[in-house]
């Protein structure tokens, strides 16, 4: 999200990216092998060891590279001495993240200035859920370089950390998982009990439940369900584990979560910061979850939400351990996602991590306890757990024109997004025929490896990663220009592959009207234009679906599209500036059709003033509908546009 963040991230050496996940494949069934040989070695049981495992990294390898968190290999052992210490930024530092034109920001104050980078902290002063390599080293006698690179010596060390805590609790090395409760909940690193026994409560869940699944490396690895376990609870209390002030947070039980408020500040003049209160959704229905990235640690952006000359978000979610921060009440409004419109009536949740760092993974447990979260404010706030409704940063419109290049692009390329929404069990399936008239995005993202430029420098390939993107072109071929989006590049050039271009990119989740269909390859209406992407029945890319579509009103040639939703001016009582609703540089053109999303009145909240009592919510009689038009959704009139149903 922060644009500047990345700067104020501590400052520890840098690494490059890992080799591919691909790259010298070993022979099939050997992961599974040496996950039973490490717990046997230190007399750890084995759904144990491949729980924590998959709470960790999903049984992945990441071809040796590390986690956002400088965590490595399948048990996710973190040495902090070689963690990121930068990423791109990606978007332009001088984006308003309040988003809101008519309260400019004062003068000489930026809204994403970060502070200087922090000086290069001494190991022992680093948090013990930061080094757990070097703990690991000591107890294997394995080097730091086997520990990172080597997955025999990862599983070892992560079995020896396990058979250490249990030791250090006064436990026995018991062939029993249920006995390893307490040890489990230690692996956390955690330094507060909440933390400790959701981590726990989550690795016991994947020993009940079972897992199946073909890794990066492409091992089948498989731990059996064992339903009955019982885990022995009462250990808990033998880590001495703290509490955080949780009191007042909104979040589910299911997780652990802890009250970082964000200041809420009068500053000189008439400025404030960093967010705004409200009372949503009695005064405004909330309509979107936005999706961030920090492109920072978790200690940099603690350290910023409490700046109140910066800007704000509701929640920040810890990757090595899946750990909640709310920073700002839901029922107010937090300064987030560039776009005003969008900001008041959404709630934003940032996630530890890089967005142009493909081998830069989160934890499983990072995903699992958000989208617990996601799930939980969807309810509490009568959100659809949708793409149309649960937006990444990068699917927020700009305001205008001048403000679309600014716009942010994170979570990227890599997140996700299938997976989350699994964990939230609204899978991306089918809905509608192959031959419908509308498609969702969802290619296999551990497969779909679109090749990317621009993570360590510009015109640098990435390496090859998994992902939730497809890209678009102008014609049914692979060297076609891609798709061009004149709001980015005025100049009508094609967009890029850089890993921060969304001018030709569909995402997992999104829906799209079909416009055409020839070979293996598929046309969407994008942008106004017909955007191809390959998409044969051998290997698809997308399902069928089925829903409600808008197109231009008969008789209408084109349409305009809008980055905001605001009200006619009519509506606007006196001492309310008029707030112009601007066309972005995009045109809807008739016969075109495109999926159709939230549906609100035109509306705008006026928060000019540091007292609450000074706002005003103006509301008119133009209706809007939200439509997926392009990588980032739109707003069109709905007395300018017809809904039908997309054919089966």
């Amino acid at each position: 999200m922060f644009g500047a963040v990345a700067s104020a991230a501590l400052a520890l050496p840098m690494v490059t990216a890992g080799p591919a996940a691909t790259a010298d494949r070993p022979a099939a069934g050997a992961l599974q092998r040496e996950f039973a040989q490490a717990a046997a070695r230190y007399h750890v049981p084995g759904s144990v060891l491949l729980a924590v495992s998959y709470l960790e990294s999903r049984w992945d390898t990441h071809g040796g590279a590390p986690s956002v968190t400088a965590g490595y290999g399948p048990m996710h052992l973190t040495d902090a001495a070689t963690a990121l210490t930068t990423a791109p930024h990606h978007s332009d530092p001088g984006e308003d993240a309040r988003g809101d034109l008519a309260r400019p920001r004062a003068a000489g104050r930026s809204a994403v200035a970060a502070p200087a980078p922090a000086p290069l902290p001494a190991p022992a002063t680093l948090p013990a859920r930061l080094r757990t390599l070097e703990r690991a080293t000591e107890l294997t006698g394995r080097s730091p370089k086997e520990l990172r690179t080597s997955t025999a010596a990862n599983l070892q060390g992560g079995a020896a950390l396990l058979a250490a805590e249990q030791k250090r609790l006064g436990l026995p090395p018991s062939d029993d998982a249920a006995d390893w409760y307490a040890a489990v909940a230690g692996y956390s690193g955690a330094t507060d009990a909440a933390t400790a026994t959701t981590f726990a409560n989550d690795v016991f869940d994947v020993i009940r439940k079972g897992q199946r699944r073909i890794t990066d490396s492409r091992q089948e690895v498989v731990l059996p369900a064992t339903p009955r376990v019982a885990p022995r609870t009462e250990q808990l209390r033998r880590l001495g584990l703290g509490t955080v002030p949780s009191k007042g947070t909104e979040c589910p039980a299911s997780v652990a979560c802890e009250s970082i408020p964000a200041p809420y500040q009068r500053l000189e003049g008439k400025d404030y910061g960093n967010h705004d209160l409200a009372d949503r959704p009695a005064s405004q229905k909330v309509d979107f979850i936005v999706i961030h990235d920090t492109e920072g640690y978790w200690e940099t952006t603690i350290k910023l939400i409490k700046d109140p000359t910066y800007v704000s978000w509701n929640y920040t979610v810890r990757s090595g351990d899946g750990h909640i921060a709310q920073h700002v009440p839901t029922k107010d409004v937090a300064w987030h996602a560039g776009n005003w419109y969008v900001n008041s009536k959404s709630v934003g949740i940032e996630h530890e991590g890089f967005l142009a760092r493909p081998d830069a993974w989160y934890t499983e447990e990072m995903y699992r306890t958000s989208a617990r979260l996601v799930g939980y404010l969807a309810e509490k706030l009568d959100i659809p757990l949708d793409r149309q409704h649960i937006l990444g940063h990068d699917n927020v419109p700009g305001t205008v024109p001048s403000t679309i290049r600014g716009m942010h692009t994170d979570p990227g390329p890599y997140w996700d997004w299938a997976h989350y929404f699994d964990l939230m069990g609204q899978s991306f399936e089918a809905t509608g025929s192959p031959f419908s008239g509308m498609v969702t995005i969802a290619p296999d993202y551990e497969e779909n490896e679109p090749a990317y430029t621009g993570c360590a420098k510009p015109g640098e390939k990435c390496s090859p990663h998994g992902s939730g993107a497809v890209r678009l072109h102008t014609a049914p071929r692979e060297d076609a220009p891609l798709i061009q989006d004149i709001g980015l590049r005025p100049d009508g050039s094609p967009s890029t592959t850089d890993v921060n271009d969304t001018g030709a990119r569909a995402s997992t989740g999104q829906q799209f009207a079909v416009a055409d269909r020839q070979g293996g390859w598929t046309a969407i209406w994008y942008l106004g234009q017909k955007a191809w992407f390959r998409n044969p029945w051998w290997d698809p890319t997308a399902v069928g679906a089925h829903g409600r579509l808008v197109t231009p009103r008969e008789g209408l040639a084109e349409i305009p599209v809008y980055g905001r939703a605001y009200p006619e001016q009519e509506a606007y009582p006196a001492g309310v500036p008029v707030q112009t609703v601007t066309p972005l540089p995009y045109r809807l053109l008739a016969g075109q059709s495109y999926a159709l999303g939230a549906t609100s009145p035109g509306e705008y909240l006026w928060a000019a003033t540091f007292e609450p009592s000074g706002h005003r919510i103006v509301r008119g009689k133009d209706v809007y509908y939200e439509i997926q038009f392009g990588h980032r959704v739109a707003f069109v009139k709905a007395t300018d546009v017809e809904i039908h149903s997309s054919k089966w």
